[in-house]
């Protein structure tokens, strides 16, 4: 009896340990950034691990008015590519941050602990 006991307080102690690595890592996240880039370069867009927009550059070349539907299409498509890219850096730095605290179970997916 005294033996699931301390199993289970060892447990507690391990989410405690997994919620303050997770917040830890959660505020690193600003740090990791991806770029990328639609229209061979001419709208590129910065995205970090929290998944904010921090830049967009614009070649001069794209800004008139009548061109107006193909910047915004460029726009999206950068930002978008950004954002996929930026997936597997956080999935990475959340797993790496987490490693040792609870075992390795196939499958988890610790992103969820993110909203």
């Amino acid at each position: 009896m005294f033996g699931n006991m301390a199993d289970m307080m060892g447990m507690m102690g391990k989410m405690k340990d997994l919620q303050a690595r997770m917040k830890e890592a959660q505020d690193q996240l600003s740090t990791i950034t991806e770029t990328a880039e639609s229209g061979g370069g001419l709208v590129k867009a910065t995205v970090n691990g929290q998944k904010a927009l921090i830049s967009l550059d614009i070649d001069q070349d794209l800004i008139k008015p009548d061109d107006k539907e193909m910047l915004q299409d460029l726009i999206v498509a950068a930002v978008n590519r950004a954002f996929d890219n930026i997936e597997p850096k956080i999935k990475a730095h959340l797993q790496k941050a987490t490693e040792g605290v609870l075992p390795n179970i196939p499958g988890l997916d610790l992103s969820g602990f993110m909203k």
